[in-house]
This record gives C-alpha cells, sequence and structure tokens, in this order.
C-alpha cells in the first residue's frame, strides 16, 4: 500500500440511482433513510477502491445535510472521494445532485480499516490534497476526529 494511486488530486467515484416510488417518504419525495443507505454506501466505493472491502467497517456518518427535496423519477448522483487517511481510519467526503448538477445532500463518513476479527489495523494509506478546495475539505475531514 502507500500513496493513492493517481496523478494528482482527490479521486472521485459516481454512482447513479432512479428515484422510485419505494425510495419515497410521506411527503412523496426522496426518503431521508433511503438516501443514507446510498449515500454511505457511495463512500464505501470510493474506500474499497483502495483497500480490501472486506477491511473496511463503516463506523459514522457525520453531517449530511439535506438543501432541497428530490422527486420520483429523479436521477441521481453520488459523487464520493477519499479525502482523509489516519493510522487506521479512513474519510470519504460525498455528495448527491440532481441530473442537472443540483447538490442536494453533502457530508462525510468515517470507516476503520479492520483485520479478519474485526480490529483496527494500520492501512499505510496517505491522501494529499493539492487544490485548495482539497486542502479545505480535507481539513473538514480531519476536524471531525477532533471534535
Amino acid at each position: 500500500m502507500g500513496k493513492l494511486d493517481r496523478e494528482a488530486g482527490f479521486r472521485s467515484f459516481d454512482t447513479y440511482r432512479l428515484v422510485k416510488s419505494e425510495d419515497l417518504n410521506h411527503h412523496g419525495t426522496l426518503f431521508a433513510g433511503r438516501s443514507a443507505e446510498w449515500f454511505v454506501e457511495s463512500a464505501f466505493v470510493a474506500a474499497a477502491h483502495q483497500v480490501p472491502p472486506e477491511n473496511i467497517v463503516c463506523v459514522q456518518v457525520h453531517g449530511m445535510h439535506f438543501s432541497r427535496p428530490v422527486n420520483r423519477g429523479d436521477v441521481v448522483r453520488f459523487s464520493s472521494r477519499l479525502v482523509h487517511a489516519g493510522r487506521t481510519s479512513l474519510v470519504a467526503h460525498a455528495v448527491l445532485c440532481t441530473a442537472d448538477d443540483r447538490q442536494v445532500v453533502d457530508g462525510f463518513v468515517s470507516f476503520v480499516h479492520v483485520d479478519a476479527d474485526g480490529r483496527p489495523q494500520p492501512h499505510g494509506l496517505s491522501v494529499e490534497a493539492v487544490t485548495d478546495e482539497e486542502r479545505h475539505i480535507q481539513e473538514l475531514a480531519r476536524a471531525l476526529g477532533r471534535a
């Protein structure tokens, strides 16, 4: 393991979902619980690209902020990227956008890298921010561990 395998900056992973009737709440818009499920799954994809999926456990969803509703029939895109690596922890930033690129949700998900017995294990990764925007996101992710 070691540095992330990319040329520069955070690598983004996109997943798409069609919002169907079974995904709706009592207001007829996307249920927050379903959004959270997809949100964590999207963040997991970014983490699992760097370490084996069987060694990743989700430990916390941080600051999942909703800014607008999503309707039945909308296609949504989740963009996620690994933005911080501690000794055993990994933090991904995820954003949900509508087809017209309006941001609906953003936040962070923390994972811990574990061995076969479920105990925290160092992963040996480092994440380097390149742009000002990446440095800002990374600082927000680091602050989660200090809160």
